[in-house]
């Protein structure tokens, strides 16, 4: 199961940073043809939307299993463990209902929109709430884990390879 883990964690690391880059790519060689040479790709700023689009939502779902989001912390920890640790329980049982619901209507959209097809592209224009379904997946399941345990790792082990952002030797 760590090993599962583990290799869901990079390949997301590794995705969100091919999606950064190719959007940087992207946007460059256009903003440099558009400028320079007076034409541009008309895909590649759809294509950047989309980039963008996926890259928030599965970079929410990393945000979130880090346990990294924006939170004031300093009133609960100056609260009794158990106190703490049900208003943290509470926390993701909220963050549960809010993911079931993205999962539900970006479900919706993705399959309402999958013969909708970008004339720029060629791409269905669901491939866009299909990020919402494959975030909103991955966060239900770091919250399920987090209502029992709000201290489990959920990465098989993945950031304890690296300290500081440096690999462990």
């Amino acid at each position: 199961m760590h090993a599962l883990l583990r290799w869901i964690w990079r390949v997301a690391d590794i995705f969100i940073a091919a999606i950064m880059v190719a959007m940087i790519v992207m946007v460059f060689v256009n903003v440099v043809l558009r400028y320079g040479f007076s034409s541009g790709l008309r895909e590649s700023v759809e294509l950047s939307r989309l980039g963008l689009v996926w890259l928030v939502m599965i970079g929410a779902a990393v945000t979130l299993r880090r346990d990294e989001h924006l939170a004031v912390k300093d009133v609960v920890m100056m609260l009794p463990g158990p106190v703490a640790g049900v208003l943290r329980r509470l926390a993701y049982v909220i963050i549960l209902v809010s993911v079931l619901m993205l999962f539900w209507g970006a479900l919706r959209q993705t399959t309402a929109n999958w013969n909708n097809i970008s004339p720029l592209t060629g791409l269905p224009s669901s491939v866009f709430y299909l990020a919402g379904v494959l975030s909103s997946i991955m966060m239900t399941g770091i919250a399920l884990v987090r209502i029992i345990d709000p201290d489990a790792k959920l990465d098989g082990g993945y950031d304890d390879e690296f300290v500081n952002g440096e690999p462990r030797l």
